[in-house]
C-alpha cells in the first residue's frame, strides 16, 4: 500500500488522525473515536456509548473519548451519541431512551465485529442510557425454549443488549431519584419554598424532561417514569438490563450538580472499567 500508505487508509477511513486517535464527526454530530492504529483498531470490539446531558451535545464528551482510546486503544470503539443534542433534551427521558436505543441499534448493524457494549452518561444522559438498554435489552433463551441451540451455547444462557455482552454502566452526576427536593438544584439553593415553586413551574422551562425530573409526569395514570424504572416495567426491562452489567459505577457531586464535567478523571473510569 504506497502512496503514504493510501493516505493513511484514507485517513483511517474518513476519520481525522491526530495524537494516535482517529475520529470522525457526522453531519448529525455524533463523533466516532478510535485508535488509528490499524491493528488495534481491528481487534477494538467493544462499543462504549457516551451520553451527554441536558442542552449538551456529542461534542461535550469529545476530549473523554479520545483520552479513553488512548488508554485502551486495541480494546474500545467510542460513540458520542448525537440523537438527542440541545433542545432536543427537553423532549423527555422516554422519547430520548427510545432515540438513543435507535441508534444503538444502527451502529451495532453497522459495526458486526463488535462483542461488548458499555455505557457512560452524564446527568441526564445517565437517566436516558437506563431507559434505552431497558429497550435494548434481550432476556437469555430458556435452555427448553426451541430458539435455543442444540448444544446449550454460551449465548444462550446469558442476557444480551443489542445482541452484545453488557459490560459497564457508569453514571456522572445523574439524578436517579429526580430533582425535586434534597437541594438537587444549585439554583435554588435548597430553600424549600424555591423548590415547591419550581415543582410546578418546571415544564414551562425544561418541558417534558423537566417534569420526568420533578416526579410530576401522569401518563395515562400511569406513576411516574423514574419510579417506572426501578423495576421492570410492561415490555422495558429496566431492572434487569441493569443487573445484566458486569459492572455498575455511579459517580456523584458531594454538594448538588455544579456541572463540573470538564474535570471529570478518564484514570478513574478506567479504573472501574472491566474490559
Amino acid at each position: 500500500m504506497p502512496i503514504a500508505g493510501k493516505k493513511i487508509a484514507a485517513t483511517m477511513q474518513n476519520g481525522v488522525v491526530e495524537n494516535g486517535v482517529c475520529s470522525s464527526a457526522s453531519v448529525n454530530g455524533c463523533h466516532d473515536v478510535w485508535s488509528s492504529n490499524e491493528s488495534d483498531s481491528s481487534s477494538a470490539d467493544h462499543l462504549v456509548v457516551m451520553v451527554h446531558g441536558i442542552m449538551g451535545s456529542a461534542a461535550d464528551w469529545k476530549f473523554g473519548a479520545e483520552q479513553f482510546v488512548k488508554m485502551l486503544p486495541d480494546k474500545i470503539f467510542v460513540h458520542c451519541s448525537e440523537r438527542n443534542g440541545s433542545r432536543l433534551t427537553l423532549d423527555g427521558v422516554d422519547v430520548m431512551g427510545e432515540r438513543l436505543a435507535e441508534e444503538v441499534v444502527e451502529l451495532t448493524q453497522r459495526k458486526p465485529n463488535l462483542r461488548k457494549i458499555s455505557f457512560i452518561g452524564h446527568s441526564v444522559g445517565g437517566l436516558v442510557a437506563r431507559y434505552a438498554i431497558g429497550k435494548l435489552y434481550r432476556p437469555p433463551k430458556s435452555e427448553n425454549s426451541e430458539h435455543s441451540s442444540p448444544n446449550g451455547s454460551e449465548e444462550d444462557l446469558r442476557s444480551t443488549l443489542c445482541g452484545l455482552e453488557p459490560m459497564n454502566f457508569i453514571t456522572v452526576a445523574t439524578p436517579h431519584l429526580g430533582s425535586r427536593g434534597n437541594k438537587q438544584v444549585p439554583f435554588l439553593f435548597g430553600v424549600p419554598a424555591f423548590e415547591k415553586v419550581a415543582s410546578a413551574v418546571i415544564h414551562l422551562i425544561f418541558r417534558r424532561t423537566g417534569r420526568h425530573l420533578f416526579l410530576n409526569d401522569d401518563d395515562d395514570g400511569k406513576p411516574p417514569l423514574l419510579k417506572r424504572m426501578i423495576e421492570d416495567y410492561d415490555e422495558c426491562y429496566f431492572m434487569s438490563a441493569l443487573r445484566s452489567f458486569r459492572r455498575r459505577v455511579v459517580y456523584s457531586n458531594v454538594g448538588y450538580d455544579r456541572i463540573l464535567f470538564s474535570v471529570i478523571n478518564m484514570d478513574l473510569i478506567v479504573v472501574h472499567f472491566p474490559i
